[in-house]
């Protein structure tokens, strides 16, 4: 067991999660700006080996493990996060507008599931100052716009969201996620039915036609969908030639955990992740690449806890993979721990 798990994670998780997040990062921050922490904590933390990097939808990866959207809402720690050794950060999800997302409390543990439930409600400052915050990074790892509508924006006026978004991250991003399957935006979800999101999708692959080097777009689907609507996901991305997709966003069910039924009540709505997705967004990952006959690229995301969960998501079908409650629970070094799974995986 790490130092992180065993000591500083249940210390940390004393406290509120929301809170935790921001102290963590500034305690991050500030350690960077002592002189030579950087290349300490990179010594510690990166693994670089040739054999780790990807080239996917046409970009270099240096490794294949990535931090997953929600986590850096608004681009303000690509540098820091970058320290830690992860392949490429995905930032997100951004709005056009600046919102408060859903009241506090919104962010829960389930410590005993290993996992977390959130209703955050794409809480950002907007995409200009997300573009402010690029602007200012230094790093050169890969980044990821992920991006939605505001709450307040109607399902036949979204496009409209999106592609502002899209036009504002343009030209500091190396790729696009559209955001249809978070479960915290009301009527966000039903964007995944067919003929809107092919309408959505069909107008960012026009705009992104119109620059000089168009970039990636992927879509960022629910585990909560059914085998049809999954085939309906794979004729989307044949219909309107987008680069790939993220299996999968946070789930709505509640099967399987164990943690007390009254704290999970208490809770309520929000989406689940953390160790409990970790089997179905394995599967969902398999269907769409088994299916497809491995027509597009996948980035594998949900339950991801050890190298072996990565590398179950990667003989799966995933081409990359991202973390996020894993990162939590089990700290910066479960990407080395991933890194050296890769390496010595038998092929």
């Amino acid at each position: 067991m790490s130092i992180y798990k065993k000591f500083i994670f249940p210390l940390l998780s004393r406290y509120e999660p929301e809170k935790v997040h921001y102290f963590t990062m500034d305690v991050l921050n500030y350690a960077l700006k002592v002189p030579f922490m950087e290349t300490i904590l990179r010594s510690i933390l990166e693994v670089r080996d040739k054999k780790l990097e990807r080239n996917v939808f046409g970009i270099r990866f240096e490794n294949p493990i990535g931090l997953a959207a929600g986590f850096d809402k608004d681009a303000q720690w690509i540098d820091q996060l970058s320290c830690l050794g992860f392949g490429f950060i995905e930032i997100g999800t951004i709005t056009p507008k600046s919102q408060l997302g859903n009241p506090r409390p919104r962010l829960f543990r389930l410590k005993q599931d290993e996992a977390l439930i959130n209703r955050m409600g794409f809480n950002n400052n907007g995409s200009a100052k997300a573009v402010e915050n690029l602007k200012k990074r230094k790093s050169k790892v890969i980044v990821g716009g992920n991006i939605g509508k505001n709450k307040l924006t109607e399902n036949f006026e979204a496009v409209y969201d999106y592609l502002k978004t899209f036009k504002d991250l343009y030209p500091h991003v190396d790729y696009f996620v559209v955001n249809v399957s978070s479960p915290n935006t009301p009527g966000l979800r039903d964007l995944q039915e067919k003929e809107p999101l092919t309408h959505l999708l069909k107008t960012l692959k026009r705009e992104n036609g119109r620059q000089s080097k168009p970039k990636p777009i992927l879509l960022k689907i629910a585990p909560d969908l059914t085998d049809s609507q999954l085939d309906d996901i794979i004729d989307i991305v044949k219909i309107t030639d987008i680069s790939g997709v993220i299996a999968t966003n946070t789930t709505i069910s509640r099967d399987g955990l164990t943690s007390d039924q009254n704290e999970i009540n208490e809770i309520g709505a929000g989406g689940l992740s953390g160790k409990p997705l970790k089997d179905r967004s394995t599967e969902v990952i398999a269907y769409l690449h088994q299916k497809s006959n491995g027509a597009f690229p996948i980035i594998g995301v949900g339950g991801i806890h050890s190298a072996d969960d990565a590398l179950e998501k990667i003989k799966a079908g995933a081409s990359l993979v991202q973390i996020y409650s894993g990162f939590i629970y089990e700290g910066p070094g479960l990407i080395k721990d991933i890194c050296k799974g890769i390496l010595n995986s038998k092929p």
